[in-house]
């Protein structure tokens, strides 16, 4: 994969912000009071677990639904049917037609954007004549991409747009991604991958709704600390931590608990006789992420 060094937008206007926008259904309240935005050349990562509100999140931004409080701007006016036109859109769904063939899509796509079809990579134009149905998931996602792009959009949004795509695949797909960063085109995008994640240059992190953290990695981890614990007994420590209701993580053979206090995991094991070295070690995004989210409320 690419490295990507975000242009220097502080001077320029966001290409898509949200100011402090709630979305309630009834008593339900999905999204509360989140604000970010989206610079020229900028890739903002949404992370946050399934119900976190982030497609939510990309609804009101592109109009699909509106806000119950706060502002949404997209280049600098209210989203509409111009400025959709000028952003690429990934859904979670893909918004393929699936009883139409590969063909078909592209063409119904080219002539609604007024473009010429895009080029296609092999194992697409390969399958040209098939029904989208029967091309399997990471072909979809390739094309639902390609049609993304193919209007040269100003700022691309995608919603966790890698989903079920083998690795090879990710990573050309997240080079695409930087290229068109380095060209100035501002992505906004979801993610269950932290690879994926690292490679954004701002992160906005929700939970419960809400937006409970910002910056970049090392300003959401910070001074957060997880203990890894060294022993060849490892599933027996594993064992021994998760019956005492800690929050074990296993990463290849290494036992790691988030936010645990060294003496609490070293007593933990003593008391179920595995001998092990204990160590507190800086937090992974993913661990940092497990503990705001259980320390953030519902709404």
């Amino acid at each position: 994969m690419t490295e990507h060094t975000p242009q220097n937008g502080a001077a320029r206007a966001p290409l898509i912000s949200a100011d402090r926008v709630s979305k309630r259904y009834g008593s339900f309240t999905a999204v509360d009071t989140v604000s970010l935005e989206v610079s020229p050349g900028e890739i903002v990562g949404l992370l946050g677990a399934n119900g976190a509100g982030k497609t939510t999140v990309i609804k009101m931004l592109l109009g699909l639904t509106l806000p119950t409080e706060g502002a949404v701007t997209v280049f600098g006016r209210l989203p509409d049917r111009t400025t959709r036109g000028r952003l690429g859109y990934v859904p979670q769904g893909l918004g393929l037609w699936p009883t139409l063939t590969v063909a078909e899509n592209i063409a119904f796509a080219s002539a609604a954007f007024r473009t010429p079809a895009p080029a296609l990579e092999p194992a697409l134009a390969e399958v040209g004549h098939r029904l989208v149905s029967a091309i399997g998931l990471g072909l979809q996602r390739q094309l639902a991409f390609t049609l993304a792009l193919a209007h040269q959009p100003e700022l691309l949004v995608l919603d966790e747009p890698t989903s079920g795509v083998e690795p090879l695949a990710r990573a050309r797909l997240w080079d695409a991604v930087h290229d068109r960063a380095d060209q100035g085109v501002g992505v906004l995008v979801t993610t269950h991958y932290m690879q994926e994640a690292q490679q954004c240059d701002c992160l906005v992190l929700m939970s419960h709704g809400r937006a409970v953290a910002s910056g970049t990695e090392r300003d959401i981890v910070g001074t957060t600390t997880a203990c890894e614990v060294e022993t060849p007994h490892w599933a027996d420590a594993f064992a021994a931590l998760d019956d005492a209701g800690l929050p074990v993580t296993l990463d290849g053979r290494r036992v790691r608990l988030a936010d645990t206090p060294p003496d609490t995991v070293t007593r933990t094991l003593r008391a179920a006789r595995v001998t092990a070295d204990v160590h507190e070690v800086p937090a992974t995004l993913e661990e940092t992420m497990t503990v705001i989210d259980r320390a953030t409320p519902p709404t």
